[in-house]
């Protein structure tokens, strides 16, 4: 069959047990417990996570209402890069301790921008943003939607996006093909800047591997600082967060939910396949954000978003998505069904298959916000 890597491809797909090493689909697994501790401290060794530091020290830049809302847009500084953005947002007037979400914004191939994908803070935000809205998520600023039913929201800048994004300044001349940045917030500055930032993705994927650290680790170790911050709020209940995000959002949030038992639920949407779909068929169209380096031999892709047991995880496809195959969308289903049926939480595991392209719509959003309900307001 013809795959990404020609006629190397049933040699390194065969390099990977089925299941893998350390899946709790194995025979030998019998106690969940022992199962998520070996698993997930492989995990953790394998992201090889940088040090970002504890709790943030965030610093509110201004306060502001707009259509119910209440938002601080605020920024914290991590050892190392320019500072983070972020931007909690609740509903006004709202008192004592809010189930709390932490909402990861999309790749998009749009790295100029980050947390302004998923908000909508004024009635002119940037025109780019509403077509992004209009294109991924049924017109609306989701994080909105959902503060709207009585939530704590924070979304913040991830590693090489928006406030974190590489300046073509401090990068080498021979790199940065005439950019200048000289009028940033131009909409064909911005074109521009994108097209550069995807084609620097392979040398800061290397650089990391070089520095002995993945981007991966990265991201997740400081979407974990984000989700300190998050839990340390006096108005958020920390006993009830979780996390959500489309696309590279959902990336993250398979990786995180891997991580962080503090996620009692979460959501990831249009980002659920299996390493065989990489490797074979979709490496092409993802970034490389998505790679962990010896992973696939010991768990697939979904078994990392089932490292949360008992907590409840969600999975929203779209049957026509280009970035996955459909056999594989649905192999990865039934891989995360089986780990949660033989742990004996069936219900705390659900995947929805939606007609259309790669998008995390208004009928999504609702069966979203429906199961955040379900394991966060109950």
């Amino acid at each position: 069959m013809p795959n990404m890597i020609g006629a190397y491809g049933d040699w390194a797909s065969g390099l990977a047990q089925d299941p893998p090493r350390l899946s709790f689909r194995r025979a030998g697994w019998a106690n969940v417990g022992d199962w998520q501790r070996q698993a997930r401290a492989k995990y953790l060794a394998a992201l090889l996570q940088p040090d970002t530091g504890g709790v943030p020290k965030a610093t509110v830049q201004h306060a502001v209402e707009y259509d119910g809302l209440a938002f601080e847009h605020m920024a914290w500084q991590l050892p190392y890069g320019p500072p983070t953005e972020a931007v909690f947002v609740k509903p006004v007037g709202a008192t004592g301790k809010l189930p709390g979400v932490l909402a990861l914004h999309d790749h998009g191939g749009n790295k100029y921008f980050g947390t302004r994908k998923l908000i909508r803070m004024s009635a002119d935000p940037h025109p780019m943003m509403i077509e992004h809205q209009n294109r991924y998520y049924g017109g609306a600023a989701w994080v909105n939607e959902l503060a709207r039913r009585g939530y704590g929201v924070l979304v913040s800048d991830a590693f090489t996006f928006g406030s974190r994004r590489v300046r073509v300044g401090d990068v080498p001349a021979a790199i940065r093909q005439g950019l200048t940045e000289q009028n940033p917030e131009a909409t064909d500055e911005i074109q521009k800047y994108n097209t550069w930032a995807g084609g620097h993705e392979h040398i800061m994927a290397k650089s990391l591997f070089s520095a002995g650290t993945t981007w991966p680790g990265t991201f997740v170790s400081e979407d974990q600082r984000a989700l300190d911050y998050l839990c340390s709020r006096p108005d958020v209940d920390a006993s009830r967060v979780g996390c959500c995000g489309l696309s590279g959002g959902g990336l993250r949030t398979v990786f995180l939910t891997g991580a962080d038992a503090r996620l009692k639920c979460s959501c990831a949407v249009g980002m659920m396949t299996t390493w065989r779909d990489y490797l074979l068929s979709k490496s092409y169209t993802h970034t490389w954000m998505a790679y962990v380096p010896g992973m696939p031999l010991d768990l697939d892709y979904p078994e990392i978003y089932g490292l949360n047991l008992p907590n409840a995880v969600m999975v929203l496809n779209n049957r026509e998505d280009q970035l996955f195959t459909l056999s594989e969308m649905e192999r990865a289903d039934r891989i995360l069904g089986e780990v949660y049926r033989k742990a004996g939480l069936p219900d705390r595991y659900k995947t929805n298959f939606y007609p259309g392209p790669h998008k995390f719509d208004r009928d999504m959003q609702r069966d979203a916000f429906a199961w955040f309900d379900k394991w966060l307001k109950a």
